[in-house]
């Protein structure tokens, strides 16, 4: 099962890092500095606006990238589509009218981009472009090498450059719907610390915002750096691989608007990869959050509480 598979590898993550393995592809992320600095603007960056109201029927295609001709990423998009809503993501389909905010966002060890459509289509859904690629050692397929995870966050940097470059390109069926200022970082397990990474070693700044599904901060630090990003953390109380501690530690380092959904029957993940009621609390608070950081939608802000705790599924610690 992808669960447990993702499970094995990523306790094999932590292990490398406390035992100091070495291996494999060398880890090319500098190291973190000690402290934090001060955020230096208000959150969100983006100008006050208001999110889409209606959802959109959602496309999906494929892009095939190679960062120093030996990383393959492809990467899979699912965007907002014309047509009907609420169907079966279709192949290349013509995006809907309108620019659309971009979510990069990494799976876990082991995993692919497709485990994860249940709760990306929904974004997609929701108005924005989720591009999710296909990391060369750590997805399905891959060696399995753990420390190349620190490789990542330049790898999300680079595709995300690529994909922007979509908006402008003659004959793409994203040209002219992207937004290259209305940008976020998203992540399960290793995913989740390559996002941690891109707001701490490796921060790009043309990131809004970040949420960080079960990540942990081993190898990348929690030296968050540059204009303040809001962050969404997300965590299972009952999480066997990465400890909710562990992810509260990182969380409690932020030094931006946050806030964090804790989900006390869940572990390292099942919410994200089954359509159930957690799931559904899972995607209406994330949603609410993408609309808040990258669409300036003050109202998603003020939904967002009732949305996560609705059901008694979740609780929200909230400084956003």
């Amino acid at each position: 099962m992808l669960r447990r598979r993702t499970a094995l590898v990523a306790a094999a993550l932590v292990a490398a890092g406390l035992a100091g393995c070495s291996g494999g592809a060398a880890p090319t992320a500098r190291p973190a500095p000690e402290d934090p600095p001060k955020a230096t603007t208000p959150a969100p960056r983006v100008p006050a606006g208001h999110a889409p109201t209606a959802s959109f029927a959602v496309g999906v295609r494929e892009l095939k990238l190679n960062r120093d001709g030996d990383r393959p990423l492809p990467v899979t998009i699912w965007y907002p589509a014309r047509g009907a809503a609420g169907g079966t993501p279709e192949r290349s389909v013509p995006a809907a009218a309108g620019r659309f905010p971009v979510v990069m966002f990494s799976h876990g060890l082991g995993g692919r981009p497709a485990d994860y459509q249940l709760l990306l289509r929904r974004w997609a859904a929701a108005g924005f472009v989720v591009a999710a690629p296909t990391f060369p050692h750590t997805g399905a397929g891959g060696d399995g090498n753990p420390l190349d995870v620190l490789n990542q966050p330049a790898d999300v940097s680079y595709a995300l450059t690529r994909v922007l470059a979509l908006d402008r390109k003659a004959g793409d069926p994203l040209r002219g719907h992207l937004d290259p200022d209305r940008v976020a970082a998203a992540g399960h397990s290793a995913g989740g610390v390559t996002t941690i990474g891109l707001f701490t070693a490796g921060r790009d700044d043309r990131l809004d915002a970040g949420i960080v599904f079960a990540g942990t901060a081993l190898g990348v630090g929690t030296a968050f750096a540059g204009a303040a990003a809001p962050q969404l953390f997300v965590h299972g109380e009952a999480d066997e691989v990465v400890s909710y501690a562990a992810g509260k530690a990182v969380y409690d380092a932020v030094p931006w608007p946050k806030a964090m959904l804790s989900l006390p029957k869940d572990d390292h993940g099942r919410a994200l990869l089954s359509d159930g009621t957690a799931l559904r609390v899972v995607a209406d608070t994330t949603v609410e959050f993408l609309r808040w950081t990258l669409y300036g939608d003050a109202t998603a802000k003020k939904r967002l509480p009732a949305d996560a705790t609705r059901g008694g599924l979740a609780t929200l610690d909230d400084h956003l």
